[in-house]
């Protein structure tokens, strides 16, 4: 096709083919005069749907980022659950051997 036109409207030398332009007739009263064809809500809805495909992968990347940060930050927590308990037991150690060396400096 060589002629200047788009999808929504082709162009066409054709007066019959043509889509009806926006002219207003005189014969009917202006509150009832309406657009033959009106395409600018398909055009906007169309906009709409490729802006949200062009951000779907920008999408998937925040929400794989957010996850991987969860998981980091469990991976996180039970490090230090795990730092925590092996602390606690090398303080009860401690705290054993302190009263048995009391209990052997009491009994001599």
């Amino acid at each position: 096709m060589t002629g200047a036109g788009t999808i929504d409207r082709p162009h066409t030398h054709d007066p019959k083919k043509q889509v009806p332009t926006m002219n207003p007739s005189t014969r009917e009263p202006a509150a009832r005069r309406t657009p033959e064809h009106d395409s600018s809500g398909a055009n906007t809805s169309r906009q709409n749907r490729n802006r949200e495909m062009q951000l779907i992968p920008e999408a998937l990347a925040r929400a794989h980022m957010q996850q991987r940060l969860q998981e980091a930050e469990s991976e996180r927590r039970a490090m230090r659950l795990a730092a925590a308990r092996r602390l606690q037991r090398r303080a009860e150690r401690a705290s054993l051997r302190a009263r048995r060396a009391l209990a052997m400096a009491v009994m001599q």
